[in-house]
């Protein structure tokens, strides 16, 4: 049998005055830490400054927390066909244009061979739509994506603005791809804050999109964090970034590891982990019908 103080449990109280929490009285938690608790927004006012170094310590904890996670994949996803991780390469991956879904060359290739061998319409894998062919077609689905608030049309609308030099409204969608949680788009708004496109140069909010372009599986933005950590002799956050990059099948991060490995920065332990994780991630993304197009050269349509 349990004793009585066994059953006790803490009262919830105010940070400030001390209040605890009851039927006519709910606390609030400080939404920045998510540690303290206030009866109201005058005793969150009184008690800011003596919270304020604790809050900013444990906000930074939760932010590493998730920056640090090994994400489930890289942005890119895995193929909704075949259902294995997106190359690396985004050249070995095409993105049909009736639906803004991202294919593999592998099954895109292994359906126009099936329609070709039974004499049906070419349509994509995915949606079952007819492929636009004409110009006309394609700008009619992607005014339809666009309407529908689809974050690859988005910043598809974004990159081609961005090509012709239209930086001012490259920045509005890829800002309302990022808002949908595109890490292509977020990635997109760290090379502008980088180069002053459009918008001032600014380290802090790169460092931000690159960060959230890494939280959402992006591999260049986390090895681009690994390399910024290192230059500015961060040893430790460097090399968390670059297993992860090496994870995600980067082989620029394994040749850092690899260095880090000889100068002592680097443990036989994770060196070796890393060396695994990355052969791991790129058997991933190897199929017959995958290199049977790149066998082709093919090019989907």
């Amino acid at each position: 049998m349990s004793s009585e103080a066994e059953g006790v449990v803490e009262e919830e109280r105010c940070a400030s005055c001390g209040i605890t929490q009851g039927d006519d009285i709910k606390l609030m938690l400080c939404t920045a830490c998510k540690l303290a608790r206030y009866c109201s927004v005058a005793c969150q006012k009184e008690h800011r400054p003596k919270h304020k170094r604790e809050c900013k310590r444990r906000v930074a904890e939760l932010r590493d927390e998730l920056l640090f996670k090994q994400p489930e994949s890289t942005h890119e996803g895995d193929c909704p066909i075949c259902l294995l991780p997106q190359p690396l390469d985004g050249n070995k991956s095409t993105t049909m244009m009736c639906c803004f879904t991202l294919l593999c060359r592998g099954c895109a290739l292994a359906n126009e061979r099936r329609e070709i061998r039974e004499s049906l319409k070419h349509k994509c894998p995915f949606c079952r739509h007819s492929i636009p062919k004409s110009q006309a077609d394609i700008d009619r689905c992607l005014k339809k994506r666009v309407e529908s608030n689809c974050p690859a049309a988005l910043r598809w609308v974004g990159d081609e603005c961005s090509s012709k030099g239209d930086f001012d409204s490259a920045l509005k969608y890829y800002t309302k791809a990022a808002g949908l949680k595109d890490a292509q788009a977020h990635y997109e708004l760290s090379q502008m804050y980088f180069e002053g496109l459009c918008v001032e140069k600014n380290v802090k909010m790169e460092k931000y999109h690159l960060e959230e372009a890494a939280i959402g599986g992006h591999f260049d933005a986390r090895y681009n964090l690994g390399v910024s950590e290192g230059d500015a002799g961060n040893i430790e956050r460097a090399k968390k970034h670059h297993i992860i990059a090496a994870s995600q099948g980067v082989d620029e991060a394994v040749d850092v590891l690899k260095k880090g490995y000889f100068v002592g920065q680097v443990s036989k332990d994770d060196y070796a982990a890393a060396l695994r994780a990355h052969q791991a991630a790129v058997d991933a993304t190897k199929s017959p019908q995958r290199e049977a197009a790149e066998s082709a050269q093919y090019i989907a349509f």
